[in-house]
């Protein structure tokens, strides 16, 4: 099969050690995905990203349909060759970005009327149209169209919302097994039910029955506590099938990582460590470090002495600074470049501690070296 899902081991902590097999490559699960929102992950390049091991990225469909659309894509070879990638892509449904535009969108039963926020102009986003979409960008993993709602909710805005996800899901479902390519491409369904115990449980069970080779939970991380989040990801993680991968969309800072991966989940994606370093924003061993400090004016050291990246071992904070000061393209770059390898170093040592059933002093030692996190 090109696409397949092995669990190799199982920490005590409920950690899960996996492999996860697509027609673009194999992945280390538990992984991150860099998200490359425009089929681009900001201030990197493609070949960079492979010197780092990304081995799966994440592409945005409510900006490629906009922008610059997905027949001209499907024209040009799909979204691997449309932007010279040679790895595993997943491509969200572009629901958070259509339910994010608020006063732009109108959710009715048959989907999703929206207003573009480029040029204003009238869209409508059904689950076909969604599917449709993915299918002619050619991602290997791709989502279903979900309804995603703001926290907090009321209860009985969250259960329609969960309601309509299953109802989209079937609708996606039937539309791509007359229509797509199970060998090319996997569906993944998606988790709702906001920060409701019992809705998610449902809402669980029900997306569960449709029997996706894969399934997400979202509709979380987006400003509940993190002890909410973690919650919410047990309440469905305990009912997924064990033998295919779980994605936690949408998460998270490095010190909340190790903690969604012991409650079972294989996957997940976030812009922070692009965004953040677009910012001045670096993650480091000792905590997070804001190079724009004066203090790092005359600083010699590396951004963090127990990082091997490029970045650490060639540039001083000074000259990072600097770089910053001075509103030089180099200081995103440079920065993008030392979050990622970050992120992705510690994915790596997460694996190895599941390997050795050892997650949980693992995660305990980590937490202890980090400082008081602040912006």
């Amino acid at each position: 099969m090109s696409f397949s899902f092995q669990l190799l081991h199982t920490d005590p902590t409920g950690a899960r050690l996996g492999r996860l097999t697509t027609p673009h490559g194999v992945i280390d699960t538990p992984c991150f995905m860099p998200v490359g929102t425009a089929a681009t992950v900001k201030g990197i390049t493609q070949d960079v990203l492979e010197s780092l091991d990304v081995q799966i990225l994440l592409a945005n469909t409510y900006h490629l349909f906009l922008r610059p659309g997905h027949e001209l894509i499907r024209s040009l070879g799909g979204l691997h060759q449309f932007m010279a990638w040679p790895r595993a892509i997943l491509t969200d449904s572009g629901g958070y970005q259509v339910f994010s535009l608020a006063d732009l969108r109108k959710v009715a039963e048959d989907g999703v009327t929206f207003r573009s926020h480029l040029d204003g102009a009238e869209y409508f986003l059904s689950p076909e149209t969604a599917a449709e979409i993915q299918i002619a960008l050619g991602a290997d993993i791709f989502m279903v169209l979900d309804e995603c709602i703001e926290t907090p909710a009321p209860r009985d805005a969250a259960a329609r919302a969960a309601a309509r996800t299953f109802a989209w899901a079937q609708r996606s479902r039937e539309y791509f097994a007359a229509h797509g390519d199970a060998q090319r491409q996997a569906q993944f369904g998606i988790v709702q039910g906001a920060t409701f115990d019992d809705l998610r449980r449902e809402s669980t069970d029900q997306i569960t029955s449709l029997d996706f080779p894969g399934y997400a939970i979202g509709g979380l991380a987006v400003g509940e506590p993190h002890e909410i989040t973690c919650a919410m990801t047990v309440e469905a993680s305990a009912r997924l099938p064990k033998e295919k991968p779980r994605y936690l969309m949408g998460v998270g800072y490095p010190e909340q990582l190790a903690d969604y991966v012991a409650r079972g989940v294989d996957m997940m994606d976030c812009v922070l460590p692009t965004r953040s370093a677009r910012n001045g924003l670096l993650f480091t061993s000792a905590g997070r470090l804001n190079i724009r400090n004066a203090r790092f004016a005359a600083d010699p050291l590396p951004l963090d002495e127990n990082c091997s990246c490029m970045v650490c071992r060639r540039y001083s904070r000074a000259y990072l600074r600097h770089l910053v000061q001075a509103n030089e393209i180099l200081a995103a770059i440079l920065a993008t470049h030392h979050n990622l390898f970050f992120y992705l170093d510690l994915m790596r040592r997460l694996r190895s501690a599941i390997a050795a059933d050892s997650l949980a002093s693992f995660s305990s030692q980590f937490l202890s070296q980090l400082a008081t996190p602040s912006e």
